[in-house]
């Protein structure tokens, strides 16, 4: 009988089927998309969509900020959820997520009280940054099937199109 404790499951190497297999799938999902930038945009909506619906004595405007607070929230949420499930989209949805979240300023207690603003620009940067990751480079060089390294050295280099005549 040994006293070493059991290993634990390594979550990269796992099959889904294991404990550990589901975090590592959901990873590989979420890095194939601005996940982190759905998250701000998202985040950012809520607090504009929420902040109108608070009590009467804790909100700055009334009345119309109300309406477009509610709409700019709908729109940022819709344009995190656009990012989330069409990552092709993404700079399309950034670039109106940071509008909306510029545009709650104005109209709508202060973008959220300023934090639904930076949340959703955030955001919206971040998707319009975001780049899918690049498959792992090749270790090994390709060598050409016709001939060897001295053929292809010494073949002559010819140019199409330089303009000289």
């Amino acid at each position: 009988m040994t006293t070493d404790p059991p290993p634990e499951p390594n979550a990269v190497s796992d099959p889904p089927g294991r404990p550990g297999g589901a975090r590592a799938a959901f990873r590989r999902w979420r890095r194939t998309r601005p996940f982190w930038a759905t998250v701000w945009t998202g985040l950012g909506g809520f607090v504009i969509f929420l902040l109108p619906m608070a009590p009467l004595g804790k909100i700055l405007q009334v009345g119309v900020g109300g309406i477009a607070g509610m709409a700019g929230g709908v729109v940022l949420m819709a344009m995190a959820l656009l990012m989330l499930l069409l990552p092709g989209q993404r700079h399309s949805a950034g670039v109106i997520a940071v509008i909306a979240g510029v545009a709650s300023f104005p109209l709508s207690n202060l973008g959220g009280l300023f934090v639904g603003m930076v949340l959703s620009v955030l955001g919206g940067s971040m998707a319009f940054a975001w780049l899918p990751e690049k498959p792992a480079k090749r270790r090994g060089r390709r060598l050409r099937r016709t001939g060897t390294a001295a053929e292809a050295a010494s073949a002559p280099v010819t140019s199409l199109g330089s303009g000289s005549v």
